[in-house]
C-alpha cells in the first residue's frame, strides 16, 4: 500500500474514532441507508424543474452527519454543486441572509478548486442557448431584483483592466456581499447604460431568497444540474425564541418545497432533525398550538399567513420526517468489516476480532464503530490487556438560550 492510501485510511479512522465522519471515512464504507439514498436519487431527476426537499430523523450518533456527507458525494458525482451547512449562532435557520452566505461560502464545485460562484463564471461559455435563457429570465422575472440583471449586463460588458476588479466585486454580490445601488447605477453610466434597470433597495431577507434562486439557475446555465444544500442540525432550533422557532419552522417549509408560492428552479435541500424533537419541542413545549397560535393573536393578514407557513413545518417534522433505519445483522457485520480493513491498513496491523460495545436495539451505529475502534487501540498497544467497553447516550437540549437569538439581518428582534 502506498504511502498516500495509508495517510487516507488513517484519516478516515480518525474521523471515525472521533464521531464527525469526514469524506475519506464516508467514501470507505458507503451509505447506511439505502432507502433514503434511493428517494434522495429520485428527487435529484426532478431537480431541474421544481424546487425538491427532504428531512430525515435520527438520534445523537444514528448517523445522520454521515447520511448528508455520503449523499453529498452521490449529488458531486451526479455534477451536483453541494454546500454543507451547520446550523449554530453564526448559521441561525431563520435568517435567510446568513443561511446564504454560509451556503454560497461552503459551495463546493465537482471536478473545481476555489470559490464557487467564481469557477462557475470562469467556466460559463456566454455564447451557449443556457446562458440566454438564464440572461432573459433574469431580465424578464418578476421573482428577481433588476439588480440582478443589472450586475449580469455589466459583468459581461465591462472592459479593460477595469473589468477584473468590477467582475469580482458583482460575484462577491452573488455570493451574498453587500453592494450600493450607487454603485451599480455608476458602472452602468461607465457603459452609457442609464435606463434600461429599475433599480430599487430589496430588504435583507429578500434578497438572500432571490440569491438562492439567481444562483441556482446560475449554476445550470454553466452546465450543472443543480444546487444541493445540505442542512446539518436543525435541532438547534428548539433552543431559539418562539418567534424565531416559528420563521424557523416556516423556513422549514419553504426550504423543503412546501410552501405554496414559493419555488426555486434547480434548488434541493437535505435537513437532518434529531428524533426526539417532534415529542420534546412540539408535544410536550406544545409548539404546535402556541407558536401558530401566538402568531395568529397579532391579527394582520401577513401574520395569518406566516402562522400558516410555521404549521405546515411542523406538520413536515411531525409527518414526513424520514427516519434513519437502525443497524440490523448483516448491516452491522459489513460495516464490522469494512472498518476493520481501514483498520489494518491504516496502521499496517492485523487486528484481531472484537465485540465492542453491547448489541441491543437502541445502540447507535457510532457507538458500534467506534467501540470496535476503540477496542482495536487498546489491543494494538497493550496486546494482554481485556478491555470492556460500555456506550452512553448524549441527548441534545432543548431549552430556550438567549445565545441563540439574534436578530436577522435588518430586522429587530420582535
Amino acid at each position: 500500500m502506498s504511502e498516500a492510501e495509508r495517510i487516507k485510511n488513517r484519516r478516515a479512522i480518525e474521523a471515525l474514532r472521533a464521531g464527525v465522519p469526514n469524506r475519506d471515512a464516508v467514501l470507505a464504507l458507503g451509505s447506511t441507508q439505502p432507502e433514503i439514498e434511493k428517494k434522495f436519487r429520485e428527487q435529484l431527476q426532478g431537480v431541474g424543474a421544481q424546487l425538491q426537499g427532504m428531512l430525515v430523523q435520527g438520534g445523537f450518533g444514528a448517523g445522520k452527519s454521515h447520511l448528508l456527507e455520503s449523499l453529498l458525494q452521490t449529488a458531486l458525482r451526479e455534477n451536483f454543486v453541494c454546500s454543507k451547512i451547520v446550523i449554530s449562532k453564526e448559521t441561525p435557520f431563520y435568517d435567510p441572509a446568513k443561511l446564504y452566505r454560509a451556503a454560497a461560502e461552503a459551495a463546493v464545485v465537482p471536478r473545481r478548486m476555489g470559490d464557487a460562484l467564481t469557477e462557475i463564471m470562469t467556466q460559463m461559455d456566454t455564447n451557449s442557448q443556457a446562458y440566454a435563457d438564464f440572461f432573459q429570465w433574469a431580465n424578464r422575472s418578476s421573482e428577481l431584483s433588476q439588480m440582478f440583471a443589472a450586475t449580469l449586463f455589466i459583468y459581461e460588458r465591462m472592459p479593460g483592466a477595469y473589468n477584473g476588479e468590477v467582475r469580482n466585486r458583482i460575484t462577491r454580490f452573488w455570493s451574498g456581499d453587500r453592494i450600493g445601488l450607487n454603485e451599480i447605477k455608476r458602472w452602468l453610466r461607465d457603459l452609457r447604460e442609464r435606463v434600461t434597470f429599475n433599480l430599487s433597495k430589496v430588504p435583507p431577507k429578500e434578497l438572500a431568497l432571490q440569491r438562492f434562486k439567481f444562483a441556482a439557475r446560475l449554476m445550470m446555465a454553466a452546465g450543472y444540474a443543480g444546487w444541493v444544500l445540505f442542512i446539518d442540525e436543525l435541532e438547534l432550533i428548539g433552543r431559539y425564541s418562539l418567534l424565531q422557532r416559528a420563521k424557523s419552522y416556516a423556513e422549514l417549509s419553504r426550504f423543503v418545497g412546501r410552501m405554496e408560492g414559493w419555488q426555486s428552479t434547480g434548488l434541493m435541500s437535505i435537513c437532518s432533525i434529531t428524533d426526539d424533537f417532534a415529542r420534546e419541542v412540539l408535544e410536550d413545549r406544545n409548539d404546535l398550538e402556541k407558536v401558530p397560535g401566538r402568531i395568529r393573536s397579532r391579527g394582520t393578514e401577513a401574520d395569518l399567513l406566516w402562522a400558516s407557513q410555521a404549521e405546515r413545518g411542523m406538520r413536515i417534522i411531525e409527518r414526513e420526517a424520514n427516519p434513519l433505519a437502525s443497524p440490523d445483522d448483516s448491516l452491522l457485520q459489513a460495516v464490522y468489516a469494512k472498518v476493520k480493513s481501514i483498520y489494518a491498513d491504516a496502521y499496517e496491523w492485523s487486528p484481531p476480532d472484537v465485540t465492542g460495545v453491547e448489541k441491543t436495539i437502541t445502540t447507535r451505529m457510532r457507538h458500534y464503530v467506534k467501540g470496535w475502534i476503540t477496542e482495536w487501540d487498546l489491543k494494538r498497544k497493550y496486546p494482554d490487556y481485556l478491555p470492556r467497553i460500555e456506550g452512553e447516550d448524549l441527548k441534545p437540549g432543548y431549552s430556550e438560550d438567549r445565545d441563540l437569538q439574534v436578530s436577522p439581518e435588518g430586522e429587530s428582534e420582535e
